[in-house]
């Protein structure tokens, strides 16, 4: 008796072979794959978070130069500012810009800054800054008390944050328009404003001398070193600031001072967004469904 080949007379299905005829070779595949995980950056970049620079010493020791952080991007359309976050924010025309290293304009290289931004690795602008918050509105903010200390509403902060040789010179007169010295003389901070510093106070150009910034110009809050890996760590808000903000909840603005607040941008900027994840992620499941079936 003649064996019967269990394959014999089997004839792929219409379907099946119209599926195989439409597969796309990988070198047409690879540069969409390019483009999605590049409009992805791109989007995150804009609405949720950005890899931030460090282009100047003024965050020393907490933020070397070089460093980059991430930021993140909504945080404050859900709630205010707090005394000791790390925020980057857009300095007002009174702000002198901090970047220090030279920028090169060969074609190449505007052509790298250019990519960068849209994804969010490039170098920050002149007007961007980084600083640590100090004084929300209504706030008094002044230095020094007897052990040279700041004092926010009268309460001295000991900033465990400055290194030793990082803080002003305690000595010298305040000047206008100069932060060389440690003293200033007390400010009010005003509704829907901040009042911010760096951690390295010897150089840092900060609200001491160049005022206090809207809330509205933050872009983000720094929350995380991570480059170069091995400074990697958090940025929290450090103990003396929850400490104080337990003792004092609410800053001194009276009710006659309105506290405008950062309009909401999550869930226009979050849409895009989640239809790209959605798409992206259909294509991802039907290219690999596509390779089983090749396989099978």
């Amino acid at each position: 008796m003649r064996s019967v080949d269990p394959m014999e007379g089997y004839r792929p299905s219409r379907r099946r072979s119209m599926l195989r005829s439409k597969e796309m070779p990988l070198w047409q595949e690879l540069p969409l794959l390019l483009v999605v995980a590049f409009c992805l950056a791109v989007l995150i970049r804009t609405f949720l978070v950005q890899a931030f620079y460090i282009p100047s010493g003024s965050m020393q020791k907490t933020l070397e130069l070089k460093d980059r952080v991430l930021v993140n991007k909504v945080v404050y359309d859900m709630r205010d500012p707090v005394r000791g976050e790390i925020v980057v924010f857009r300095g007002t025309d009174n702000w002198a810009p901090e970047v220090t290293e030279p920028v090169s304009n060969a074609f190449m290289a505007k052509l790298g800054r250019t990519i960068g931004d849209l994804v969010g690795v490039s170098r920050p602008g002149e007007r961007d800054f980084i600083k640590r918050v100090i004084g929300l509105p209504g706030d008094k903010v002044a230095c020094c008390d007897d052990q040279g200390r700041i004092t926010v509403n009268g309460v001295g902060i000991d900033e465990s944050y400055i290194a030793d040789g990082f803080n002003s010179d305690l000595s010298q007169p305040p000047i206008a328009g100069q932060c060389s010295s440690r003293k200033f003389a007390e400010i009010t901070v005003p509704a829907g404003q901040m009042f911010v510093m760096g951690d390295h106070r010897s150089v840092s150009q900060d609200a001491r001398c160049q005022g206090p910034v809207p809330i509205e110009n933050i872009i983000g809050r720094a929350f995380v070193t991570v480059w170069p890996t091995d400074r990697f760590k958090s940025l929290t808000v450090p103990d003396v600031w929850k400490q104080f903000a337990q003792d004092h909840p609410a800053a001194a603005a009276g009710p006659s001072e309105p506290q405008p607040r950062r309009e909401p941008q999550v869930a226009g900027g979050l849409f895009p967004l989640l239809v790209s994840v959605v798409l992206s992620a259909r294509y991802a499941m039907s290219f690999v469904a596509r390779r089983r079936r090749l396989r099978a």
